[in-house]
């Protein structure tokens, strides 16, 4: 299936720079200072995403005058691979086949990843008005969205009933009396709380009803005649133990039973998200074989995966605006401060709120580009030099990496670049600029903004 076409839209303060279609030849990127670049292909020769995103950043960065570039020239940007996002829906399906995903939009709201995954087939996920008015203005069905936020604002539940959105999660008494009141044709879902120790970020901590609890919950529920369609649960962010799916689908399996005691006909389990890539196939393979186990092919299953969908899809580019030394009398050696043009307020909030340690590489060192070549990595003690990389406000806490080490001497505008950054939870703050390009089949890299 080919991406959908690309539409232009307006530069601010970030710029996004990103590919079109599969593997093909980038033959050249428009000045930077241009609000729209577009990326023309040679289909002669094949290239691979990786050389692809290489040709990319090298061709933006190439395009930049430092001594003058206008302000905001030089800022970071991102090269973003839709085919790997294409590539990952395509995992989902062949590991997940009775899980429909549901892309939780607060990970990354880019528009055109939202429509990538729309014509794809996904539903969303969606924790606040704003997401679901964004997924609802592309021409989505309403259907296709689920109120994922246990703990709503009032005016927000008389806004999805609006639009209709029924589908809703709720944890607590004080929840079913509020959509009583506002939304009483929802088709709710229970939240359950989960183990959820082996993952970076712990969502059960606040949100999600005890075993203890539900049945209290569901009786409430069905004394207030509202519609309870299923169980919901999250086993928390980036999670590294497979079997926490196991466990959790078990409880939701007790919570079905309980449901049907009390004479609410539960249709739809909603298995939530933490699905950490790189232990995907396993615990796609635990997940599946517990809900084969405790639930029949009548019930449906859906997910909600943010991360696994857009983080590797993402690169970002960031130039080195500032370097201060740092020199040691005893050792005679000396060490560097480099100051970024973006920071943990920023792009690498990660950093903070979702524990992530992002990899800095060399993308350009004087004169010399470096993108995948050995000397672009990180080394070890020895001959190398020892850097700390710094976001560009006067927060203290503004620190990306505490210590680097490159063979290189890098300056004041030079770049370095970050793979895997697109899953930050932070893109929800920005604005970025459109590069067209021509779409192709399969779907490679696409042009997003």
């Amino acid at each position: 299936m080919a991406p959908p076409p690309i539409a232009s839209t307006e530069t601010t303060s970030l710029e996004t720079v990103a590919l079109a279609a599969a593997p093909a030849t980038l033959s050249g990127v428009s000045p930077a200072q241009k609000k729209t670049t577009k990326v023309h292909y040679d289909r002669d020769d094949i290239k691979t995403p990786k050389q692809l995103i290489g040709d990319t950043l090298r061709s933006r960065v190439e395009g930049i005058d430092h001594d003058r570039c206008d302000a905001g020239d030089e800022d970071a940007f991102f090269v973003a691979d839709l085919g790997e996002i294409y590539r990952q829906h395509i995992r989902w399906k062949v590991n997940l086949k009775r899980v429909k995903p549901f892309y939780a939009i607060k990970c990354n709201p880019d528009p055109q990843v939202v429509r990538l995954l729309a014509e794809l087939g996904t539903g969303f996920d969606c924790a606040s008005k704003n997401e679901i008015q964004q997924v609802l203005d592309m021409g989505i069905d309403p259907a296709r969205i689920i109120y994922a936020q246990p703990c709503k604002t009032g005016s927000y539940v008389r806004y999805a009933a609006k639009m209709g959105v029924r589908k809703m999660t709720f944890d607590n008494p004080d929840e079913l009396y509020k959509t009583k009141q506002f939304f009483p044709e929802a088709e709710l879902f229970l939240r359950i709380a989960t183990d959820d120790t082996s993952s970076l970020c712990r969502l059960s901590l606040k949100f999600g009803a005890s075993l203890d609890c539900t049945r209290n919950l569901l009786e409430l529920a069905k004394q207030l005649d509202l519609n309870v369609v299923g169980v919901s649960f999250h086993v928390g962010s980036s999670s590294s133990d497979p079997d926490a799916f196991s466990k959790a689908v078990r409880d939701s399996r007790f919570v079905f039973d309980q449901a049907n005691e009390v004479g609410l006909n539960l249709t739809t389990l909603d298995v939530g998200g933490g699905f950490c890539s790189e232990l995907f196939e396993s615990m796609a393979r635990v997940l599946s074989q517990a809900l084969d186990n405790h639930f029949p092919p009548n019930i449906g299953i859906i997910g909600e995966p943010g991360r696994y969908f857009v983080a590797s899809a993402f690169t970002l580019a960031c130039n080195v605006i500032a370097r201060r030394t740092i020199e040691d009398a005893a050792t005679q050696t000396c060490a560097y401060m480099l100051y970024l043009n973006d920071g943990i307020y920023g792009n690498f909030t990660s950093i903070m709120f979702d524990h992530q340690h992002p990899t800095p590489r060399i993308l350009r060192c004087g004169n010399r580009f470096l993108h995948g070549s050995e000397a672009s990595k990180e080394y070890g003690e020895g001959s190398t030099i020892e850097y700390s990389l710094w976001g560009p406000t006067c927060d203290g806490i503004d620190l990306i990496v505490e210590k680097a080490r490159f063979p290189e001497v890098l300056d004041i505008g030079d770049w370095l670049y970050f793979e895997e950054m697109g899953g930050s939870y932070s893109l929800a703050l920005l604005r970025v600029q459109l590069i067209e390009g021509i779409p192709a089949k399969p779907p490679g890299l696409t042009s997003i903004h």
